[in-house]
């Protein structure tokens, strides 16, 4: 099924526009959302083809079936309580049944963890962004030998300096493991490509050096390091990286480096929204998304605010969250069973 099926087949139970015009923080740029909540036809909820969301390809438009919906309510999920609590002038459509999932029956201590955790992933994400915008890497990929050395004394030197020094070629290499020192091999040189070694490594993306069977009395050129967990740690980064760059928003990139800050604003307005709305739930036991701080949080977005300022604002709004918590009237979690009543009775409507 797609969203234009479920449009068709009068499915939709709730519909909202969702993001920054729900928040308030909309400028002429900014984009639509729609989220909504929908049920599944008859025959496909009772048999085998049960889709508990629906999105289009930008993921701008996102459906969630009814049971998922109420479910990740239970779990108190950032982005559905904010669905369900969604301000007037943004709900398109609520079917009359949708009254019966009520935002009250759903706050509880829970926010803590959803919303604050959350945000503390954005907060580690956002200082993953800034180590990208930092420290930029080169397309050309780094082969497992650039992470090789050799003793050269009391000293180690580049394997590829250690290599061109000697006019000699990796592939004719022979490597032995020295016992009981991980990451050091001996080295051997076959001059005359007569001796079968395989090399260094015998791909140019290798994980791994490869070892070779030496023959008796054969001179030791000498000692190998070979650091695989840098290695490893760096095909990790390059990967992330590049998806990154194929990935990224250019528009928000080019706005990023406009402000020199070296951090995805956006991405930290929105981190501190989400800490001030799981402040808010825990202190006064609702939720309006509605903010009305709007000003100081494009302030953010445009980039005025200094990297290490924010981390500071996030922590103090941590620790407020933490003390909320201790004092909050809310339960430490919905109750299940009232909830799921409410479900049975919404799809026993549906479905008489």
């Amino acid at each position: 099924m797609i969203i234009q099926d479920i449009k068709s087949q009068n499915l939709i139970l709730f519909e909202v526009i969702s993001g920054s015009k729900s928040f308030g923080l909309n400028t002429p740029t900014s984009d639509t959302d729609i989220k909504g909540v929908y049920y599944l036809p008859k025959e496909k909820f009772f048999g085998l083809n049960y889709i508990p969301q629906i999105s289009n390809e930008t993921n701008d438009e996102v459906y969630y079936e009814i049971g998922r919906f109420v479910e990740l309510l239970l779990k108190n999920n950032p982005n559905i309580l904010e669905i369900l609590a969604s301000p007037d002038d943004c709900i398109l459509y609520k079917h009359p049944l949708m009254e019966k999932l009520k935002i009250e029956d759903f706050l509880s201590k829970l926010c803590k963890d959803s919303f604050a955790g959350y945000a503390v992933t954005q907060i580690k994400k956002a200082r993953g962004l800034n180590k990208k915008i930092v420290n930029p890497l080169p397309k050309e990929k780094k082969r497992l030998l650039d992470f090789c050395y050799v003793l050269k004394g009391y000293e180690t030197i580049p394997l590829l300096e250690f290599l061109q020094e000697n006019n000699w070629n990796q592939e004719q290499i022979g490597l032995v493991n020295l016992p009981n020192s991980r990451g050091m091999f001996a080295m051997f040189y076959d001059e005359k490509k007569s001796l079968g070694y395989k090399g260094i490594i015998q791909k140019t993306n290798s994980n791994e050096v490869s070892l070779s069977s030496i023959p008796k009395n054969e001179k030791l050129i000498g000692y190998l390091s070979c650091n695989q967990d840098g290695y490893s740690k760096y095909c990790k980064e390059y990967t992330e990286y590049w998806n990154w760059i194929e990935k990224r928003n250019d528009d928000r990139y080019n706005t990023n480096q406009q402000h020199g800050k070296n951090y995805d604003s956006k991405n930290m307005m929105h981190t501190i929204r989400l800490l001030q709305t799981a402040e808010q739930i825990l202190s006064t036991g609702k939720l309006n998304i509605r903010v009305s701080n709007r000003a100081d949080l494009l302030d953010i977005k445009a980039g005025n605010k200094e990297y290490d300022d924010l981390l500071e604002m996030a922590d103090n709004l941590i620790a407020s969250i933490e003390s909320h918590y201790l004092t909050s009237n809310l339960p430490d979690k919905p109750d299940q069973d009232m909830v799921l009543q409410s479900l049975i009775e919404i799809r026993e409507q549906l479905y008489q």
